[in-house]
């Protein structure tokens, strides 16, 4: 009797334990939300770009094109006032459910097309004042920065918004890794730099497309407000009215897939008191 006794004691008191223990903290929990900025390098596959305008219709094949990350420098990279120049990514993010998050976000890159390139060209230019008039069948021609610059420089700006979902794969007391992946889709706001037959230089923020992407990537969480986190994203960029000129009449159109890679930074905050008690 005295051993039963002493058992119904024990098991009372581990039951009131754990009905007042609370769960190892998880950060991908529904009503947190979170901000992160970082920085990215991209690449492009070869796009076929169309100009035209009042005297010229001609489209350039498999046109080469690179990114262009700025050379780390501390004051160049933290500094307010040029924080903004290097290729960069920003996004807010919401958990609306466990594991599920929405999130809007700006991704800075930048396409500068390859100088002194040889491509297949095809159309007419007429009357431009420059040497390159005349009708192009299939002619190989090396753009000369003379003849066109063509930029996207100041950036290509994705801006968008993602679903993502997040799985715990190591979670300690202070530390929790994540995989993560998601889809999103937004519109194409790039500032073109671009110069072409002679006409002045024009660079303005313009609605040019829209593109779609895939995200995939790990998050390290670490004292429950901080996390760093590497990301690959694979998109469709399809942007049929680029300006190129002072004249709003000429404009360029392309479409190509990219690749981007980020390292991020960023903080995580609960918005909810959701402190749950284990059963």
């Amino acid at each position: 009797m005295k051993w039963l006794l002493l058992l119904l004691i024990f098991s009372s008191s581990t039951h009131f334990y754990a009905q007042d223990k609370i769960e190892i903290w998880k950060p991908n929990k529904k009503g947190s939300f979170y901000i992160y900025w970082g920085w990215n390098r991209g690449a492009y596959t070869k796009s076929d770009i169309t100009f035209w305008g009042k005297s010229y219709d001609f489209k350039m094949d498999n046109v080469i094109a690179n990114d262009r990350q700025s050379l780390f420098k501390a004051n160049l990279y933290f500094n307010p006032s040029t924080i903004t120049i290097p290729q960069y990514n920003l996004r807010l993010g919401y958990y609306f459910k466990d594991k599920y998050e929405i999130s809007i976000g700006a991704d800075h890159m930048k396409y500068v097309m390859k100088p002194f390139q040889t491509v297949n060209m095809n159309g007419h230019i007429e009357n431009s004042g420059t040497p390159y008039d005349g009708v192009y069948n299939d002619q190989a021609m090396m753009v000369d920065t003379s003849f066109l610059k063509f930029e996207h420089t100041d950036g290509l700006n994705y801006l968008n918004a993602e679903v993502r979902r997040s799985d715990a794969l190591i979670n300690v007391k202070h530390f929790n890794v994540s995989g993560l992946y998601g889809v999103g889709a937004g519109v194409l706001v790039p500032r073109t730099n671009t110069t072409l037959l002679g006409n002045p230089r024009h660079d303005e923020f313009h609605l040019a497309g829209y593109g779609l992407s895939l995200v995939g990537g790990i998050k390290l969480n670490f004292f429950k407000y901080f996390f760093i986190q590497g990301e690959a994203k694979y998109g469709f960029i399809h942007m049929p009215d680029i300006r190129t000129t002072r004249n709003p009449d000429d404009k360029a159109k392309q479409h190509f897939f990219f690749m981007q890679y980020n390292v991020v930074f960023g903080a995580q905050f609960q918005m909810t008191n959701r402190v749950k008690k284990s059963k």
